[in-house]
């Protein structure tokens, strides 16, 4: 596993309206016309054009195609010169089937900004760590029509705009207070805990960990909390950050400050743990750079980002 110390950061370029998007299915395939169509309209009202991947609507069981097909879409919006930047449409499950296919030098000598969450957490982390290519964790195309304004915001901020500096969020909890300082790295619980071990593990020494889950039960969550804490990855942080566990409906209770307790008890207070940070499945999904130092402020109950995520063209 590369140590994060030895990983040189490489900042994408911000767009200019009338600039193209490129859409790609890294794991699922769409599933609702709607949805799409909604959160093509989005972009195109910030003033962008997309570009679709051939198989965006291809169905292999639950994939969008076959996991090369998947993973030549994915080069191919890389190494487009009029594709600016690109977006995951969906998540599901998929991403790491694809990934030993990705061509990471073709990556790395096209950096771009690259959008999404959930199962797309896998590409976004080890992008970073296999080419120094800052990636992004926020919404996806067709989570924009649901996505609150500050998340939209934050989605036009970071791709018209000079680099975000701090993020302070209201309704923030302070599960334990302090100061940290560490690279950002994260996504969803699940799928990174499914990682461990693997060659596409993530570094934990000397990062900031930010985590979000959905459809999850509070023991399942514990579960996964509880194999970092035993499996030493937990004690190597310098700082966790939850955003939100929404479990889907599934429960007639909201048993959320269940897990935050049960973070605070596996992290010691060996470091700052923060919690209803805005990311997640829900509305609530601003943009978080991976890949770049930062520092969690207790004090001040702010997000400084030590470093630029992105550079002007």
């Amino acid at each position: 596993m590369k140590k994060i110390s030895e990983i040189t950061p490489v900042t994408p370029a911000i767009l200019v309206k009338g600039d193209t998007i490129g859409l790609i299915a890294p794991a699922g395939p769409v599933l609702s016309e709607n949805e799409f169509q909604a959160g093509a309209k989005i972009l195109a009202e910030m003033g962008f054009r997309i570009k679709s991947s051939r198989n965006l609507r291809a169905t292999d069981h639950y994939l969008a195609g076959s996991d090369q097909q998947r993973a030549t879409d994915f080069c191919d919006l890389w190494q487009d010169p009029k594709v600016k930047a690109i977006m995951a449409v969906r998540g599901g499950y998929g991403s790491i089937r694809m990934l030993p296919m990705v061509k990471m030098d073709l990556v790395r000598q096209n950096p771009k900004i690259f959008i999404g969450f959930s199962d797309v957490s896998v590409l976004l982390n080890n992008i970073f760590t296999a080419t120094g290519v800052i990636t992004f964790h926020g919404p996806m195309l067709t989570t924009l029509p649901r996505s609150d304004q500050d998340s939209l915001q934050s989605l036009f901020d970071l791709l018209t705009r000079p680099p975000l500096t701090k993020i302070k969020p209201s309704k923030l909890e302070i599960i334990t207070p302090g100061k940290a300082q560490g690279i950002l790295l994260g996504g969803n619980l699940t799928t990174l805990s499914q990682l461990l071990a693997t060659p596409y593990e993530q570094p934990w020494q000397d990062i900031i960990l930010f985590i979000e889950d959905v459809g999850e039960a509070p023991y399942r969550i514990d579960r996964m909390l509880t194999q970092l804490k035993e499996s030493g990855r937990l004690d190597k942080l310098s700082g966790l950050i939850m955003g939100s566990f929404y479990d889907g409906g599934n429960s007639a209770r909201d048993d959320t400050e269940l897990i935050w307790q049960r973070a605070k008890e596996l992290s010691e207070d060996k470091f700052p743990v923060w919690a209803n940070f805005p990311i997640g499945h829900t509305a609530r999904n601003q943009i978080i750079p991976i890949g770049i130092r930062a520092e969690m402020d207790s004090d001040h109950r702010t997000l400084h980002f030590k470093e630029p995520a992105t550079r002007l063209r």
